[in-house]
């Protein structure tokens, strides 16, 4: 008998039928002998509902007491769905118990809206599981240490589930979705990228840091941290697939580079059009000028992206870096406001129409030319490049957004990602 966490997203749980499929799918598992734990998200748009109704009547500039709020409100939409998940559990004659993450708990900071988890005590959710129940907990939220609701952010519901596989030892952590496992692209804008079997947790977590939506950052983090054995496949195959055939489905993030891995120079291209760049003009290049930028950045609790400093001329230098499209206002005021003044900087620049694409492979640790075919390929389709940053394992380049979908197509055929995957 096994301890399994199962994940599943709002499309999953996006109408009563699917949530009874859902259940029928959990139940198989929990009467093939396994203990379950399922982390559902709320139904598919309630979130934006609720944040929508709120945004109507929100202040204009959001304080600490206005963002506890909305965190009240956005945790509503996992609570309706682990109650509906759980009575169509006990229909299917499975026990089954729901709890909100402040029941359970799961402790979390006081930052509202992007919490994250401290601790959790899963002493009520085992004795739940040896009474041979079903526990059902709400993905994306928890409990401050002044008992206020907190929620983790999008995608949260993938971040909690994978922090209760963790903190339960689970043996296994299967994050449902609609899509049958991790590709080497979107295959809305390449129909030819393929499934992959596997992906190292390396590539995983670049993949989700680029741009893929597939799974949320921060779970990839937990489940590398505390080596949660993690899979991503369909919640849209039928239900009664045998156990055995879908506990191998779609794609397994692993801890081990095997051979196969190696010869893989390039294994995905991620892509991320949220994005926007600002550059701030003539600033004195003197120790502590970045800080001074990107501190203040910071303080606001925006998150830099790309960062890149040109060369000084005349004791002046150019200062380019690339924040989430969503905080491009607030950038934007706070540059104006508060940077170039405390600076002394020109004047600065911003572009909300650009994106980032990038490529991933562990094999880039052991080939060389890697980033020289990816620039050639960008070159031959016309495409320029605004700004390019790298790692061990990844290269990613700042493009106008126009030129999005062509840069990822021509990318992934340059590097045989079309073709059929090799087996060991």
């Amino acid at each position: 008998m096994a301890l399994i966490v199962h994940k599943y997203g709002g499309t999953s749980m996006g109408s009563p039928e699917r949530i009874r499929n859902v259940a029928k799918r959990v139940a198989k598992w929990a009467r093939a002998g396994h203990q379950m734990v399922v982390v559902p998200s709320a139904m598919s748009g309630e979130t934006n509902r609720l944040l929508g109704l709120a945004k109507e009547l929100q202040p204009a500039q959001l304080d600490a007491a206005a963002m506890r709020e909305l965190d009240a409100i956005a945790a509503t939409g996992e609570q309706v769905s682990v109650g509906l998940l759980a009575l169509a559990l006990q229909a299917e004659g499975q026990p089954a118990v729901s709890y909100g993450g402040w029941q359970v708990p799961i402790q979390t900071d006081s930052t509202y809206t992007k919490a994250r988890i401290e601790a959790i005590d899963d002493a009520k959710v085992r004795a739940d599981l040896a009474a041979g129940k079903v526990v059902i907990i709400t993905g994306f939220q928890g409990i401050d240490g002044d008992g206020n609701v907190t929620t983790l952010g999008r995608g949260g519901s993938d971040t909690s589930a994978v922090a209760v596989a963790a903190a339960m030892k689970a043996d296994e952590c299967l994050i449902y979705t609609d899509v049958d496992g991790v590709y080497t692209t979107d295959p809305r804008v390449v129909p030819e990228a393929r499934r992959m079997h596997t992906i190292s947790f390396e590539e995983m977590l670049e993949m989700a840091s680029l741009g893929s939506k597939v799974l949320q950052i921060r779970s990839v983090e937990f489940a590398g941290k505390y080596r949660v054995p993690l899979r991503v496949l369909s919640s849209f195959t039928p239900w009664d697939i045998n156990i055995d055939e879908e506990a191998v489905s779609g794609t397994l993030i692993t801890f081990e580079e095997d051979e196969k891995m190696e010869q893989a120079v390039v294994s995905g291209i991620a892509f991320n059009r949220d994005e926007a760049k600002f550059t701030v003009v003539g600033v004195p290049d003197k120790p502590g000028i970045a800080y001074q930028i990107l501190g203040a950045v910071a303080a606001a609790n925006i998150d830099v992206d790309v960062i890149v400093q040109n060369v000084s001329h005349d004791g002046r230098t150019d200062f380019s870096f690339t924040v989430h499209r969503n905080d491009f206002q607030r950038t934007n005021d706070l540059l104006k406001n508060t940077v170039l003044p405390a600076t002394g900087a020109a004047q600065f620049t911003a572009d909300n129409r650009i994106c980032k694409v990038s490529i991933v492979g562990i094999g880039m640790k052991s080939h060389v030319g890697v980033a020289s075919t990816m620039f050639r390929t960008l070159a031959e389709e016309g495409i320029n490049i605004q700004m390019i940053t790298t790692s061990e394992i990844k290269t990613s380049v700042v493009l106008d957004e126009k030129y999005m979908e062509l840069a990822v197509r021509a990318l992934h055929k340059a590097f045989g990602l079309d073709a059929p995957e090799t087996v060991a």
